[in-house]
């Protein structure tokens, strides 16, 4: 059965109990979390507690930082890294399922001038490797998952495409650390997004849905029940977490995404 969440800022009301009061009026079946830097996350935990003991299902965090793992800066890097361990053991401690992260957001862009990044290929996945062992590591002994995100070439130079993150998770040898897919992405960057989601079958942990041009599902050009399809195929079993902006009135266009996401796939 197709279940949907929401990312909470997408979702009316001033508390997450009122959100999720919404987002079940609208189909929903869970909130995704946002997670910012200087430990918020950690610090939101009576907050996210008392949600959980009213009943709010919070399985998974988005992180929403300035930097990341794959950071050019070591100082910038290791704080991304112990963000990223603070909100995997928030997660687990709320009975969800894990973090998702891109390698960088808006670092750079070999589509942009300069084009060629201060560090090469090879020592970015030396960073790479090293930063998501480390989190998996974490992520495994907390019970939860971290989900590595391709990002398109525009937003990031690292990681843009499915099989090259599923190449890095192979690598750290790691069952904690699984592909975090984004159709938004996905319809920037693979050349067939369905083959795509098929070959990756045994990695992928969770999927965020957005359209072709970042707006809600269906209101875009993204061919929906072949990308949903290929999920079912692939014998996902997650959430679809709802990432994206809105056109026209905002309730009214979260509210549309969960059936127009159900009739897609049909």
């Amino acid at each position: 059965m197709l279940t949907t969440a929401c990312q909470e800022q997408l979702l009316p009301g001033e508390t997450l109990q009122q959100k999720w009061e919404f987002a079940l009026s609208a189909g929903y079946d869970a909130i995704e979390l946002r997670g910012k830097g200087d430990f918020h996350f950690r610090d939101r935990l009576p907050e996210l507690r008392r949600a959980r003991a009213d009943g709010v299902v919070m399985p998974t965090v988005c992180v929403d930082m300035l930097h990341f793992l794959g950071a050019f800066d070591e100082t910038l890097r290791r704080d991304a890294v112990e963000q990223l361990k603070s909100q995997l053991s928030v997660i687990a401690e709320l009975g969800g399922v894990g973090a998702q992260t891109p390698a960088s957001y808006g670092m750079f862009s070999r589509r942009l001038p300069p084009f060629s990044p201060p560090r090469d290929e090879a020592g970015d996945r030396e960073v790479l490797l090293a930063g998501l062992t480390e989190l998996g590591e974490h992520a495994r002994r907390e019970g939860v998952t971290l989900f590595l995100e391709p990002l398109n070439r525009y937003e990031d130079h690292m990681v843009n495409r499915v099989d090259q993150a599923v190449e890095l998770i192979r690598a750290t040898g790691l069952d904690s650390v699984r592909l975090g897919i984004d159709s938004y992405h996905m319809n920037i960057e693979e050349a067939d997004p369905a083959a795509a989601i098929v070959a990756a079958a045994p990695y992928i942990g969770h999927a965020q849905v957005s359209d072709s041009n970042r707006l809600q599902p269906g209101a875009g050009h993204l061919d929906w029940p072949a990308w949903l399809g290929a999920l079912d195929a692939a014998g996902y079993e997650g959430c679809l977490a709802v990432e994206c902006r809105l056109s026209g009135d905002p309730a009214e266009a979260v509210r549309s995404i969960p059936s127009f996401l159900r009739r897609a796939a049909g």
